[in-house]
């Protein structure tokens, strides 16, 4: 029990930044490689408003996603409007070099030892739970994880703005007719993705080590919860990022070793029998 519960920390993880990149798949058709990179820079943020700064973890909350969201619009309007049109390879391209970019430049000014960030005060200590120990702070990151997993499907899925999203990918010019402006809505999207992996990153801060190379660690397995769940789908990437990371504990008690290829094994028997993911559309 105690696994599963410390496995649906890492679940929540794998949700929150898989919605994030099944934002921008689904809406955009862009394959973003550089949500690990945007996850770290949550962290990375949040480490240095804190030691430079003395801002504290909850303004932080909301100020990374933020700063990194408004980043993320920099990064559609010059470098991703070029691509939109192109091969998927393109973007997938252009956005690992711009991992490969931001990394490099963190790593040169920290490091890649790691940095630590202190659990916020509110959230110190444990509470018994009977059959463990849990952490306050690993219970407020699968709280707070969930709550904007199924407030982001639910604005995607059950609201006007949702509609006109999902409409403006589909069909831009028929929804410019209605006087949306689309390329400003597809800017805001991107911006949205990104800042749910800074969200993720600002979580992560006093759960792991705030380094340069701490997307390198979850982006892979995280891709592979998309395409399990299924390529663009919303829901799919939260309940696959959930039940994988509930896999992933139950494996580390009956067979460790195998832990950390898990995902893999699952994304390769899924996609064996359905290619489009579990929740994705067949063709």
């Amino acid at each position: 029990m105690s696994q599963l519960l410390l496995g649906l920390v890492n679940g929540s993880f794998y949700a929150i930044l898989s919605l994030g990149l099944a934002v921008i798949f689904g809406l955009l058709n862009v394959i973003n490689f550089a949500h690990g990179a945007f996850f770290m820079l949550g962290a990375v943020l949040t480490w240095m408003a804190s030691n430079y700064l003395g801002v504290g973890y909850w303004p932080m909350l909301l100020a990374a996603p933020l700063v990194i969201g408004g980043f993320g619009i920099l990064v559609e309007r010059l470098l991703l409007r070029w691509v939109y049109k192109l091969d998927h390879l393109y973007g997938l391209l252009l956005t690992l070099g711009l991992t490969l970019l931001l990394e490099g430049v963190f790593r040169s000014i920290y490091g890649v030892s790691g940095l630590s960030y202190d659990t916020p005060d509110l959230l110190a200590g444990a509470t018994d739970v009977g059959f463990m120990v849990l952490p306050n702070y690993r219970a407020w990151v699968v709280v707070a994880s969930l709550a904007v997993c199924f407030a982001t499907w639910y604005v995607i899925e059950r609201t006007k703005l949702g509609s006109y999203l999902r409409a403006g990918t589909e069909n831009p010019k028929m929804v410019e007719a209605f006087g949306v402006n689309v390329p400003l809505m597809v800017t805001l999207t991107y911006a949205f993705g990104v800042a749910l992996a800074a969200f993720a990153g600002v979580l992560a801060a006093p759960v792991m080590q705030v380094s340069p190379l701490m997307g390198q660690n979850l982006i892979i397995t995280v891709f592979a919860v998309v395409v399990i769940g299924g390529m663009g789908s919303i829901m799919g990437s939260i309940l696959t990022g959930l039940g994988l990371g509930l896999i992933e504990g139950v494996t580390k008690v009956v067979y460790p070793e195998a832990s950390a290829t898990v995902v893999f094994v699952m994304m390769v028997l899924v996609l064996a029998v359905r290619p489009s993911g579990l929740f994705g559309k067949e063709k």
